[in-house]
């Protein structure tokens, strides 16, 4: 395996992981002292993020086969960062500022890397 693919691979595993922890956290936890609504939003969200998790866990088990879905997952986690950034926009930084600029800075960062590594595992092919 080309060491751009294991790159992939290895930020897959890495959103994997996140996505389902975070994804079963959020989808059992909900969205504590809030409207009805809002909790129903944020547990469906759970869920969407923990599916995510799965399908980055399927793709990086089977990373010699995949091209587009590659560039999806990458696309998703983007489409995470620019949610983030519009939350941060309207509402405010969360606290601990720190963790969440962190959390902020990773998901812009992935999806370059996996995209760039991606790229060029198939260019070596």
């Amino acid at each position: 395996m080309p060491a751009s693919q294991r790159i992939v691979q290895v930020c897959l595993f890495v959103v994997a992981a996140i996505a389902l922890f975070g994804g079963t956290l959020q989808l059992f936890m909900g969205q504590p002292e809030t409207t009805p609504r809002l909790d129903n939003v944020h547990r469906f969200m759970g869920g969407v993020y923990l599916s995510t998790g799965v399908i980055s866990l399927w793709a990086a088990l089977t990373i010699r086969q995949q091209g587009t879905l590659v560039y999806l997952i990458a696309f998703a986690v983007f489409m995470a960062a620019v949610g983030r950034l519009v939350s941060m926009a309207k509402v405010g930084l969360p606290e601990p500022g720190g963790v969440w600029l962190a959390y902020l800075a990773s998901e812009l960062v992935f999806p370059v890397i996996i995209v760039w590594a991606q790229w060029v595992a198939h260019r070596i092919r």
